[in-house]
């Protein structure tokens, strides 16, 4: 069960957003700033963090750099009253990987998490293989006869998706809620470009895959030229 930790110096907030997520089939842990905050975090095994900013001892943004110094991947939901676009920034500046603002809905919250969950099991599981490219998650690179390479992050993040599923189908709604995120502002139109980009880089003869189209649903990876 994925445990969530919610870091506010507001027990009524923290309580409300516990319950939410309780209620939703999470398990939850609780801080009510950031230095109690990593002492929780390092002391459980958590999936990921909702953080306010304004906290004493430890603001939101000192949390998020001190999780993220440390190498631990893992989402950051920022909750927060701050609405202005430089606190926005100075949030995924730190390391945030998404921003809600107070007051909040319940549905949105929980969206939100689940999606930031979603995106980060993407680079969670070990390396693939298909055909003849092995897709590794840690390094985010891909080997094809020996030779290590990069491909753009959003590539690799789609190619990483349909490769951990061969022969199921992803909507384009599905691709980028997981991929870009739940409050993503393009259109369906940004995986078409990103799935050619990966056609084009990736022929079927050579390396024993493609990415077909399902008419009016989205794509899936399918294995042999």
């Amino acid at each position: 069960m994925n445990k969530i930790l919610v870091v506010d110096d507001d027990a009524n907030i923290r309580r409300l957003v516990c319950r939410i997520l309780t209620d939703a089939g999470f398990e939850v842990c609780e801080a009510g700033d950031g230095g109690d905050a990593l002492e929780r975090f390092y002391d459980d095994k958590i999936s990921a963090c909702v953080v306010d900013i304004m906290m004493p001892n430890m603001d939101g943004f000192e949390f998020c750099r001190n999780i993220r110094s440390d190498c631990q991947d893992i989402p950051l939901l920022m909750l927060t009253a701050k609405t202005d676009i430089s606190q926005k920034k100075a949030g995924f500046g730190a390391g945030a990987d998404d921003y809600l603002t107070k007051p909040f809905d319940a549905e949105e919250l929980l969206l939100r998490v689940k999606a930031l969950l979603k995106r980060y099991k993407i680079v969670s599981a070990q390396a693939l293989t298909v055909g003849a490219l092995t897709i590794d998650s840690e390094s985010r690179t891909v080997t094809a006869n020996g030779v290590r390479s990069d491909i753009p992050m959003k590539e690799f993040e789609v190619l990483f998706k349909l490769a951990g599923a061969p022969g199921k189908t992803f909507s384009r709604n599905q691709l980028i809620e997981d991929i870009w995120g739940y409050d993503f502002e393009g259109t369906e139109r940004t995986v078409d470009v990103h799935i050619n980009r990966l056609r084009e880089r990736f022929p079927p003869e050579q390396y024993g895959f493609r990415l077909t189209a399902v008419r009016s649903l989205g794509y899936r990876l399918e294995v042999g030229p």
